[in-house]
């Protein structure tokens, strides 16, 4: 049933590719974002996430949302032919336009914890799908060692997730589960 790509429709005419990406970059790494944007209204645009289950939380995520007045439509895209398109097809601004290696997505969220005990199939995307518990995560990430880091975008998130989720069992997607710790990593400066 899966698929990457996803048709974004009922958009208004003066979003920006910046604004899009902010709706969507909490759901996973994006590869590539096409938006089209005419004379007339609505404006669409599809948008490719690097892994299938990220486009498939993109669509119950934002799929009706009210984005300014505008309630958005997110599906599946149903043609092939933009999945063969080049990667700079979307025009200047080549955020997107890279290569499958990418840049690292954007890290909004201010509010970061430290994880450390998870087991060793623990993925970025299992991180992300448990913090979720805890409210809006804009972005996750693990290392080889067992340990992660997770942005929330309100610190309420972040303190409850501290509060409700340190030392508790955290399951991978491949079944392996450890007691996880965590700990709020705090900057080293104003900002």
């Amino acid at each position: 049933m899966g698929g990457r790509l996803l048709y974004v429709g009922g958009l208004p005419l003066d979003i920006k590719e910046r604004e899009l990406e902010d709706l969507f970059y909490k759901y996973g790494r994006i590869s590539r974002l096409d938006l089209k944007a005419g004379s007339r209204p609505p404006a669409f645009a599809f948008i490719e996430f690097e892994d299938e289950r990220d486009a498939e939380d993109a669509i119950r995520g934002r799929d009706g949302y009210d984005f300014d007045g505008y309630r958005l439509r997110v599906e599946m895209s149903h043609g092939r032919r933009d999945r063969n398109a080049p990667a700079a097809a979307g025009g200047p601004g080549g955020r997107f336009g890279g290569g499958p290696r990418g840049s690292n997505p954007p890290r909004k969220g201010e509010f970061r914890v430290r994880v450390t005990g998870l087991p060793p199939s623990g993925s970025w995307q299992d991180l992300k799908d448990f913090m979720r518990k805890a409210g809006e995560v804009g972005f996750a990430d693990v290392s080889r060692d067992g340990s992660g880091v997770v942005e929330f975008m309100r610190e309420d998130d972040m303190r409850w997730a501290l509060d409700k989720l340190d030392d508790t069992k955290f399951r991978s997607h491949e079944g392996d589960s450890s007691y996880i710790r965590l700990e709020e990593e705090r900057g080293g400066g104003g900002g």
